[in-house]
């Protein structure tokens, strides 16, 4: 499973302090995630704290796993913020997922602001064995 790196993501939190900007739709929030193999599946989680579940998009397109979600303040507008250092805005991810992934049978759940995927190995890329036949009796090896 490759990942998408984004280089800017300590540039833009610096930029956010200084500046006061807390997450835009023109350059998306990066999300922190663990991504380990257990088993036969992939498992990704992403920490996702104070985001709606309903706010929470996911879309597979050719491989690309793509995770969106936003949050909003908690605040109206006319609030007198004293601190704000929870990132607001739209948040995203991009996972490359390999040909030997079921892409088909990814399962996710949301619960407690961390957003589980559960990416299931396919078939054709779990090792079988493979049955020799010829001479006096039949071998068979791991392919």
């Amino acid at each position: 499973m490759l990942m998408r790196t984004d280089p800017f993501r300590e540039l833009d939190r610096l930029t956010q302090q200084f500046f006061g900007a807390n997450g835009t739709t023109t350059r998306p929030a990066v999300m922190p995630m663990d991504a380990y193999r257990s088993g036969n599946e992939y498992v990704v989680q992403f920490d996702l704290p104070g985001v709606a579940p309903d706010s929470i998009d996911l879309d597979v397109e050719r491989n690309v796993l793509t995770v969106k979600a936003e949050r909003h303040p908690d605040y109206d507008e006319r609030a007198e913020v004293q601190v704000s250092e929870r990132p607001r805005g739209v948040f995203s991810r991009q996972l490359f997922l390999s040909d030997t992934l079921d892409a088909d049978n990814i399962a996710a759940r949301y619960d407690a602001g961390v957003l589980t995927l559960r990416v299931p190995i396919a078939e054709q890329a779990k090792p079988r064995k493979i049955a020799i036949t010829g001479g006096s009796e039949a071998k068979q090896i791991n392919a």
